[in-house]
């Protein structure tokens, strides 16, 4: 989830009881942020994979966000989007040509959308940010497609990072390769981010670029992957709720994230679903 992090220029930001620096360095994590993180991802898991019987036509997304808040507090956390820059809500719930930052309302799911649910849990002072599409009813053979092909570009990003010696700008490339050859655009002006004790912190992960360029990749580097793939063209804008970002062409768009740590042998995925339900039909 990336909700218009600020620039990375040096400043403090408090979480919880603590003070984090934020200046633009990547930051490396040791055996306490690995756990942290795995704590606050199983959460954010737990909660996608709760929600999957619960996105049915008739539905609406506010109801599905009150599920969200509730389920983050009873499991000893706090939703890191509620309050975040006069954000007033528990999720992000993004439906068919929304591309992130859909606003949970009044409005209802209905036969044949896709939807994307974006939850950030804050545990103990880590924050566990993921993304999952969802399939509503009877959809079509086309939105399955873009949704497959966009969980395969969340894996060929992730699979990218884990290689030896890779660089960041090896994800991007992975990702951008595979959603073009099958004539879809890949969303620019969002990207993953470095996160931790802070939401958004660096790197910047962005999903399209050149291999072999950017940062090397080291050991306790802690970074989410969440390509934003469109049926049609690349270009998408803000609503003027200053949140909702959709497709330029009204083309269905869709998302998965998952929060990452590199390891010294690869690569630990924080955010995979303990049920094994990280990607529809489920």
């Amino acid at each position: 989830m990336r909700l218009y992090a600020a620039a990375m220029t040096q400043y403090q930001v408090v979480t919880g009881t603590e003070t984090v620096l934020r200046d633009g360095t990547i930051k490396l994590h040791g055996p306490e942020g690995f756990e942290g993180m795995r704590r606050a991802g199983r959460l954010a898991a737990e909660i996608l994979d709760a929600l999957v019987p619960m996105v049915q036509p008739g539905v609406s997304t506010q109801e599905l966000d009150d599920v969200v808040r509730q389920m983050t507090l009873d499991g000893g956390a706090v939703p890191a989007t509620l309050g975040y820059r006069g954000y007033t809500h528990s999720c992000c719930i993004s439906i068919n040509h929304v591309v992130c930052h859909g606003i949970p309302s009044d409005k209802v799911l209905k036969d044949g959308d896709i939807v994307n649910i974006d939850v950030t849990p804050l545990l103990d002072g880590w924050h566990g940010d993921t993304s999952r599409m969802y399939l509503v009813g009877d959809v079509p053979l086309k939105a399955k497609r873009l949704v497959d092909v966009t969980h395969e570009c969340l894996m060929l990003g992730i699979e990218a990072a884990s290689r030896p010696g890779a660089r960041l700008g090896d994800i991007g490339a992975a990702i951008q390769t595979y959603a073009e050859a099958h004539r879809y655009g890949v969303v620019r002006e969002f990207c993953g981010h470095g996160l931790g004790r802070l939401f958004h912190d660096a790197p910047e992960v962005v999903h399209a670029g050149r291999a072999g360029t950017g940062p090397e990749l080291k050991p306790g580097m802690f970074f989410t992957i969440e390509p934003m793939i469109n049926l049609g063209k690349a270009g998408v804008k803000v609503l003027e709720d200053g949140w909702t970002a959709v497709t330029r062409d009204r083309s269905l768009s869709a998302q998965f994230e998952h929060s990452i740590g590199i390891t010294e042998t690869g690569v630990e995925i924080f955010t995979k679903s303990p049920t094994g339900l990280d990607k529809p039909p489920y």
